[in-house]
């Protein structure tokens, strides 16, 4: 197709050129040149979707670094998050409706729909869509549901909850990134979300009990602290990395152990606290 031409993998906020090989099914939009060649300097659009995926052409994506950011989520949602087994229409709606593109960095908001954990600052990131979906889909999240985010970033997991749930606690550590995810909340005047700050591990007991938890990453160690929030019914989602395959996990409470149930292969960024502590061999 002219014009579309595949892009690799993102590195300290710029696009590498590893392109393949960096497994992100990315593509980036540039207007070709005569002849179909790709231009060497033009500055692309990254959309996020699988090259397999029917799609129309994109009209008015240009040189300087614009593009609808109601395209680049359907592509995303379509390309990426419905072909994950994510069914959840009010899920799918809200991931529709969200401009993710708005809780990244600026040098970022090109990339913000690839297939792809997006850095945003002090060693955190943005969870790819289908894990983030998946994630949320599994804790079942209806709209009387009150939720802790945990670990929320720049607040990006927070407006899709926002738009699923009843209440939204959005725990942050990160002072800096607790004072962008306001912002950006604020500038998509999402409602019923509360930004607190603390450390991520012990979770915000001031307002659980909580329906569901959302772990925003990755843990080595079982989460017991942030169970102990959870309503007896309640259900705890995140990536656990204890073995060397992350697996996305739905935690519940069973007589009083907290108890996680693997449910789909993942991997994410380690979570600030909840790295196991290293043992010893003798």
């Amino acid at each position: 197709m002219p014009g579309i031409f595949t892009v690799g993998s993102i590195e300290d906020g710029r696009l590498s050129d590893n392109g393949v090989s960096a497994g992100l099914r990315g593509m980036v939009y540039c207007p070709a040149s005569p002849g179909g060649a790709p231009p060497a300097h033009r500055a692309g659009v990254v959309l996020a979707f699988y090259p397999t995926v029917p799609h129309k052409p994109i009209s008015n994506v240009g040189t300087h670094g614009m593009f609808e950011g109601a395209t680049a989520r359907r592509l995303m949602v379509d390309g990426q998050v419905r072909t994950a087994d994510v069914t959840d229409a009010a899920l799918l709606d809200a991931m529709m409706t969200v401009p993710r593109e708005r809780f990244v960095p600026p040098a970022l908001a090109q990339v913000a729909y690839l297939d792809d954990d997006i850095p945003v600052g002090g060693g955190r990131a943005l969870l790819k869509p289908m894990v983030l979906a998946k994630l949320i889909q599994a804790a079942g999240i209806g709209r009387e549901d009150r939720v802790l985010d945990v670990g929320c970033a720049t607040g990006y997991s927070s407006a899709i909850l926002a738009r699923v749930a009843g209440a939204v606690t959005a725990l942050e550590e990160n002072e800096e990134l607790a004072r962008q995810a306001k912002a950006a909340l604020a500038q998509i005047d999402a409602t019923g979300v509360q930004i607190v700050v603390g450390p991520l591990t012990a979770g915000w007991p001031a307002a659980a009990p909580y329906d569901a938890i959302l772990l925003n990453g990755a843990t080595e160690i079982v989460p017991e602290g942030l169970g102990r929030q959870l309503k007896p019914e309640g259900r705890l989602t995140g990536i656990d990395r204890r073995s060397r395959a992350g697996k996305g996990t739905i935690y519940r409470v069973v007589e009083g152990v907290l108890v996680g149930r693997p449910i789909f292969d993942a991997s994410a960024p380690l979570l600030p606290g909840f790295a196991a502590t290293p043992s010893f061999a003798f």
